[in-house]
């Protein structure tokens, strides 16, 4: 059994291959707006667009965020919250060698080191990764767990992968024939 990567499948995409946020601004500047306005959600979000990832020698949009662990773990930690959720939201399996033309790195994403949006991310957070040495996550980590359960306490507005490594690759990753899965199936 081979090892994958999760990226969830954009609303609106053009070709079969996910492109960086950055590299959609001029072959596709709507697609560029349409998702660039996500950072624009809270006063600290818009920072993360000039964010510099270690190692990588990039910006934050510049590169691809792979979820390294099946989103189902993701959607059985908010559905025990009872927090209301898509249940059909879509997501592409990708196999890790789809990325072993690119230059990637796990991003460790850690709530002890992660010090907000606008902040470094500090270079022992980032860590270069052969795609032949990738293994997916088998759990997400309890600080994610405790986030989702503090911030819909409180009522508020929550990204859905606080504190999960992601594995960032700085390149295009060709989707075509890829699995597409929904996150409330395990397999």
């Amino acid at each position: 059994m081979g090892e994958f990567v999760y990226h969830m499948v954009p609303k609106e995409m053009i070709g079969t291959k996910l492109i960086p946020l950055n590299s959609l601004k001029n072959p596709y500047p709507h697609l560029y707006k349409k998702y660039a306005n996500k950072y624009f959600d809270n006063p600290e979000r818009p920072k993360l667009l000039k964010k510099q990832i270690p190692k990588l020698n990039c910006l934050w949009n510049d590169v691809l965020h792979f979820l390294p662990l099946h989103p189902h773990y993701v959607y059985q930690a908010l559905t025990s919250l009872e927090i209301h959720t898509n249940e059909k939201q879509h997501f592409f399996k990708i196999p890790i060698e789809r990325l072993q033309n690119n230059k990637n790195a796990i991003y460790l994403y850690s709530k002890e080191k992660y010090k907000g949006p606008a902040e470094a991310i500090d270079e022992n957070e980032i860590i270069l990764l052969n795609s032949e040495d990738y293994k997916e996550l088998k759990e997400i980590p309890l600080a994610t767990s405790e986030y989702y359960e503090i911030e819909s306490k409180k009522g508020n507005r929550f990204g859905l992968f606080p504190y999960i490594p992601h594995l960032l690759s700085l390149g295009e990753v060709d989707v075509s024939n890829v699995e597409m899965i929904t996150w409330n199936h395990p397999e």
